[in-house]
């Protein structure tokens, strides 16, 4: 662990402290700053330009009687559940990868997890769209192919939802009611990779003495799993939610892409950084985007804290 240094001793090495100033000056350039801007264009009209006009907490007001904003807070907010949900097979996939027995096995696995991250994210969106395509899309062929269609056709019968016919393509991104379930879907099978190499360090970090231990006492895989693994890897968990959270709120490209602007028909699409985007560069509202984004730093503190609050961590 890192030990205290005198200030006496800090100012006698003084000379080091230009090492650092690099860094400083890129990290307050082009993280601080932009931050800082936002927080004072937040109480302006301001269109983007060198002409503004102080306007105090009016655009906070708007935002709070503006409903297109809250619905899509309740937009995100299922979609934060079901990442959340999502988080489930991969650290099923971890654990599968960590019990391999043959070493050479399991460095291929993590070749395998590795690879989709070196695929450009801007691609993985455009394959996606064109699995959601109506008439080309391989959503749809394989709901065909595998008669699952005819199951969500029986179901929606059943239930009444007149959202799928038999002889039409399913419209994923052009039926308002399906849009949702089209954001939840994608990313299928939600093994991500980043997620499944963070659980891999902390189930690598279990002794071998602990499971040879668990084998003596005749304890069966998944109370493995659940007694040993899962709240040994906590650690890793907690910080997979913040950055899901985190990303999840503050993402906006998967809708731009597959929905547009607008947030597909209806806006059912709509998130709170696609509305941000929306209202500064469409309606050239720079002042109030800048509002938005304060608004949802101030959603994602909540939620963080309350994540860290209470994804307990046993030490």
């Amino acid at each position: 662990m890192a030990q205290p240094i005198s200030f006496r001793k800090a100012l006698r090495e003084w000379q080091l402290y230009f090492f650092l100033l690099p860094s400083a000056l890129l990290v307050g350039t082009f993280a601080y700053f932009p931050a800082v801007s936002a927080v004072y264009h937040s109480f302006f009209d301001w269109q983007g330009g060198d002409t503004k006009r102080f306007i105090g907490l009016d655009n906070f007001q708007r935002a709070w009687g503006d409903s297109v904003l809250w619905q899509s807070f309740v937009t995100i907010s299922i979609l934060v559940v079901a990442n959340i949900l999502k988080l489930i097979p991969s650290i099923f996939a971890a654990v599968l990868i960590h019990r391999l027995i043959s070493d050479r096995s399991q460095y291929w696995y993590r070749v395998l997890v590795v690879i989709p991250m070196i695929v450009p994210s801007l691609v993985t969106l455009f394959i996606w769209k064109f699995f959601f395509d109506a008439n080309l899309g391989v959503l749809n062929k394989v709901l065909d192919a595998t008669g699952l269609k005819s199951v969500l056709v029986w179901i929606d019968g059943l239930f009444g939802w007149d959202l799928f016919l038999e002889d039409i393509p399913i419209a994923w991104l052009s039926e308002p009611r399906l849009i949702i379930p089209a954001l939840i879907i994608w990313g299928f099978p939600w093994i991500g990779s980043v997620g499944v190499l963070i659980y891999l360090a902390g189930l690598q970090s279990i002794g071998k003495e602990v499971y040879e231990a668990a084998d003596l006492d005749g304890v069966s895989p998944f109370q493995k799993f659940l007694y040993i693994e899962l709240p040994l890897i906590m650690n890793q968990v907690r910080l997979t939610l913040v950055l899901l959270i985190i990303g999840t709120l503050q993402g906006f490209g998967l809708q731009l892409l597959l929905l547009g602007e607008s947030g597909g028909p209806g806006g059912r699409g709509m998130v709170p950084g696609l509305w941000m985007f929306n209202r500064a560069f469409v309606a050239g509202e720079f002042g109030y985007a800048c509002a938005i984004g304060l608004i949802l730093f101030a959603f994602i503190l909540v939620l963080t804290l309350i994540n860290n609050r209470y994804v307990k961590v046993d030490k």
